[in-house]
């Protein structure tokens, strides 16, 4: 497969069996968004064929990487009237990863990429955001030091808690200009110590570094265990997109979140979001920060919320499909930087099948396709029977149904006490895509941060994991042995119950009721009896646009 370069900003016209292996499901569906007219920031991909190219020769990129970079890069240029390490007006990148499957989370991403004690001065003058620039800066130098270098992230987050804690507010969102540009710093000086050069100045050569970085997560153990678990095999490598960065964290009336068309847990036709104000992406995905409800949005910023209301109608009819897609809003409007088909459990996907086959968004052929898969006969999910327990603590449900077990407290633990035959509760302060290993052995999963739509919340559901997040009353100890519940202390292989219907944690294990779909499992059996065309006909038509 020939290495080549496409842009973004609008669709191709060759067939998608052909173009989806080259450009990945991201930026393929980013193609989609555009040639639909929707808010999506200009943007090229390097196609797989680079990274096999990297792959195959010991590591090394094309040595005409550097110069067709340069090439589509000036085309962003032209387009945003902004330039590439500019000192007046700089243009600043993300770098983002995109197979030809989705594997949410398993590889990096780096923002900011442009961004330089020389460059920053002129990002100021062209935002009149000071706030902006520093905590950009700041975050592309610790990201880069994670992921292009290597170096641990204990230090950098050390950092940021000396500067949380002499500022004497709650978080690092909470810094001020001044704060923030002290922290930035010392994270410079933290990254020379670390990295043992300075932190790289021409725009270029982070551009470089951060593609590389790309190609090399297709290699992680996270990567490779998830490749392993889901038989994506034959796939040629990861492309990468690079794209104009539109900014979550520009301050009033911005903000990053992802949202799913359905509740990716349940099946409900409701818009299931969370969003962070004045974030970047990775604040909401990662799973370690505190994340707000669809209503909060709502209420603060009704016309970005109409907007996001009307892109999801309009993902659903053209992608027939239930989407999962990441959004920015930058100053009140909103961009898309990603969709791709929902990971959602199989309680979720046969609601999700029959309700858009009687929507009319597919055909009942279509439908019963999607759940050639799932054994009908042994869904089931489960449900605490009313005995007056007093739980322990409220958490976000990310997984429905009812889970007991042991609880570990790493993913290494999960997986021995798996294997000896127990049913395993994973009980993390954060759980990230790194424990991918341990969440597929564990029967459950509860973490004190994050939120349900983090990259760790969509694989337990791709699992059908029941999943608890953001719980609040759970602190765990540093040393991994214990743990605390609302005032509780519980050690690993205590007894825990998860409820994923009602968002609560029990300790001990609880007796539960079997519930099955019986509603939807008798319309799909109706439609597998009964002659296609006769279904058709009491179907209303597809919308259209």
């Amino acid at each position: 497969m020939k290495p080549k370069i496409y842009p973004i900003d609008h669709d191709t016209a060759r067939p998608a069996e052909q173009l989806l292996p080259e450009v990945g499901n991201k930026a393929f569906n980013l193609m989609r968004l555009a040639a639909l007219d929707l808010p999506v920031p200009p943007a090229f991909v390097l196609s797989t064929g680079f990274c096999r190219h990297w792959l195959e020769h010991g590591h090394a990129a094309g040595h005409d990487l550097p110069d067709l970079l340069a090439t589509h890069v000036r085309r962003l240029e032209n387009l945003s009237g902004l330039a590439f390490g500019d000192v007046r007006k700089p243009l600043l990148l993300s770098v983002r990863s995109g197979a030809a499957a989705s594997m949410p989370g398993m590889m990096e991403t780096l923002l900011n990429i442009g961004l330089t004690t020389r460059t920053l001065p002129g990002f100021i003058a062209v935002t009149g955001k000071p706030r902006l620039a520093w905590d950009s800066m700041r975050r592309l130098v610790q990201s880069f030091a994670e992921v292009a270098k290597g170096v641990a992230a204990t230090g950098f987050d050390e950092l940021i808690d000396d500067a949380v804690h002499e500022a004497g507010v709650a978080a690092v969102g909470e810094l001020d200009t001044l704060a923030l540009r002290a922290l930035t710093r010392a994270q410079l000086d933290h990254y020379r110590e670390s990295v043992g050069e300075p932190f790289p100045e021409d725009p270029m050569d982070q551009l470089r570094q951060a593609v590389e970085a790309v190609f090399r997560s297709w290699e992680s153990e996270r990567a490779v265990t998830y490749r392993n678990l889901n038989n994506l095999t034959g796939l040629p490598g990861t492309a990468v997109t690079i794209q104009r960065m539109v900014f979550g964290n520009a301050g009033s009336g911005s903000g990053s979140g992802v949202g799913f068309t359905r509740n990716p847990a349940s099946g409900a036709n409701e818009l299931y979001m969370e969003f962070q104000f004045n974030a970047q992406g990775e604040d909401v995905v990662s799973g370690r920060f505190p994340v707000d409800a669809a209503d909060t949005l709502k209420s603060a910023l009704p016309e970005a919320f109409a907007r996001l209301l009307t892109i999801r109608d309009r993902l659903e009819r053209n992608f027939g499909d239930t989407q999962d897609f990441e959004f920015t809003i930058e100053a009140g409007k909103v961009f898309l930087l990603q969709t791709r088909r929902a990971k959602r459990t199989d309680w979720a996907a046969l609601r999700i099948a029959v309700d858009m086959a009687q929507e009319g968004l597919i055909e009942p052929t279509e439908a019963l396709a999607r759940l050639s898969g799932i054994d009908l006969d042994k869904l089931v999910r489960y449900s605490l029977q009313a005995d007056g327990r007093q739980k322990l603590a409220d958490a976000k449900s990310a997984g429905i149904g009812v889970a007991s077990g042991r609880i570990a407290f790493t993913s290494a633990a999960a997986v021995a006490m798996a294997g000896a035959g127990e049913d395993v509760i994973l009980v993390r302060s954060d759980t990230t895509t790194d424990d991918i290993a341990g969440m597929n052995a564990a029967t459950a999963i509860l973490t004190a941060h994050g939120g349900r739509t983090s990259h760790a919340a969509v694989i337990a559901r791709q699992l059908n994991k029941v999943c608890l997040v953001g719980c609040s009353a759970l602190l765990v100890a540093p040393d991994n042995a214990s743990c605390r519940i609302g005032g509780h202390r519980l050690a690993e292989v205590d007894q825990l119950t998860l409820d994923g219907d009602e968002g609560a944690v029990y300790a001990g294990r609880l007796d539960v009721v079997a519930e099955r779909p019986t509603h939807e499992i008798e319309q799909v059996t109706g439609w597998r009896q009964a002659p296609a065309s006769a279904v058709r006909e009491s179907r209303e038509p597809v919308l259209q646009d």
